[in-house]
């Protein structure tokens, strides 16, 4: 889900003036693979709309790997840093739909353009990159892991049954999420991404105590 430009944490060894023109960097390629894909994005592209120099460019980035890396986790707070406020208040049927509306909500606000910024990096990076996989499965597994601690927190709260897998559950969701922020995109249409989650609450009330 695509969020506000928000600013990353700092990096240790950088001028406030110097975070500012990383920042500057990392948002420029962010947005320009979102809209055209990591191979379209060039580094002369990127330098053009961050308006840096070659120079500065590589100072704070030793190439296009590099620049990736950051990229995921720029896109990993943006994302995550909704859920994480939302989930973890998740212990109820009402934290879940909440949850729900909060992620309909901004697909809403974005008019379905761009899907999950996390799902497209996966989708340009996968089979080429390793690295790049590797960081974008952490990231998924810090959702996953989110979700995981809220379930947690119904059974524990008695809400769910103390016999259900939370990490089946947990991936199960993930999996809902994603597949429904996938077709709201092709569609233009956020209704597939609320079934998704919504099916997946009625699956979880089978499972009350």
């Amino acid at each position: 889900m695509t969020l506000a430009t928000q600013t990353d944490p700092p990096v240790r060894g950088f001028t406030a003036k110097g975070q500012a023109t990383r920042q500057r960097i990392v948002d420029a390629a962010s947005k320009l693979i979102l809209e055209h894909g990591v191979e379209s994005a060039t580094l002369e592209e990127i330098q053009s709309e961050a308006r840096v120099s070659a120079s500065q460019l590589y100072h704070y980035f030793t190439n296009k790997s590099a620049l990736i890396l950051a990229v995921i986790d720029h896109q990993t707070e943006a994302v995550l840093g909704v859920h994480r406020t939302v989930l973890a208040r998740l212990d109820s049927f009402e934290a879940l739909i909440e949850w729900r509306d909060v992620i309909v909500a901004t697909l809403d606000a974005q008019n379905c353009i761009g899907g999950c910024p996390l799902g497209s990096l996966v989708s340009g990076l996968a089979e080429s990159d390793p690295i790049a996989r590797g960081a974008l499965a952490e990231s998924f597994g810090e959702w996953e892991g989110l979700l995981r601690s809220g379930l947690i927190a119904m059974r524990d709260r008695a809400v769910l049954r103390d016999d259900i897998d939370v990490d089946a559950l947990a991936l199960s969701m993930l999996a809902s999420v994603q597949g429904g922020l996938l077709l709201s995109q092709a569609r233009r249409d956020s209704s597939a991404v609320r079934v998704a989650v919504d099916t997946a609450i009625e699956y979880l009330r089978t499972l009350r105590v």
